[in-house]
């Protein structure tokens, strides 16, 4: 009997210098500072530039083109680059065999291995920029429509749906996303939402 307890014991085995050291790892502080910075910048310059473009030129056209061209620059490095690389999420439209149009979500666990896994730090900006951005926009359009600033208006839809398609797809990586099990959308409404970006552009 006391032998079979030994060897019960021996099997268990109780790693607390992994969990330290993932728990070190996931507190340090920012790893990725470069695609931290861009997770910010071009949503934020975009926003900066909308309240001042008119310091910087009286040409509607000019202040238009820039201002898409950083929302553009956001949403390509949001989608591709910082969500996989601060939160270890991606999503991404492919074509079936059948031709049918399939959403993908994943989310990648983090683990010991992985020394290029996020931090808490930067997962925090990730969402925090993530959220409020698209609330900004929000919030010029109401603006927007109430001082019959027309000509702002579908400018200030294309930041929101950019920028809330992005929020959208990362919302479905956190809640249902996989490693190696990607999910496609659901519902017709969200693939049409995510979908905006590309019909914007066509009409610009």
């Amino acid at each position: 009997m006391k032998q079979a307890l030994v060897d019960d014991t021996e099997d268990v085995s109780l790693d607390f210098g992994a969990e330290e050291e993932e728990r070190a790892l996931r507190t340090a502080k920012i790893r990725h500072p470069l695609a931290t910075f861009f997770h910010l910048f071009f949503r934020v310059s975009a926003i900066v530039t909308y309240l001042f473009c008119d310091w910087f030129s009286k040409s509607f056209v000019a202040c238009f083109v820039m201002i898409i061209a950083l929302l553009s620059c956001d949403f390509w490095s949001v989608k591709n680059v910082t969500g996989r690389l601060l939160v270890g999420l991606r999503w991404w439209n492919q074509i079936d065999e059948d031709g049918k149009s399939h959403w993908v979500f994943e989310a990648k666990k983090p683990s010991l291995q992985n020394r290029s896994a996020a931090t808490e730090v930067e997962a925090r900006i990730f969402w925090l920029g993530l959220i409020i951005c698209p609330l900004i926009w929000t919030g010029f359009f109401f603006s927007t429509l109430f001082s019959l600033k027309l000509k702002w208006l579908a400018l200030v839809i294309a930041g929101i749906s950019l920028q809330a398609a992005n929020l959208y797809g990362y919302i479905r990586c956190k809640a249902g996303g996989e490693e190696g099990s990607p999910a496609s959308a659901s519902s017709l409404l969200g693939q049409q939402f995510l979908q905006r970006p590309d019909i914007i552009f066509g009409v610009l």
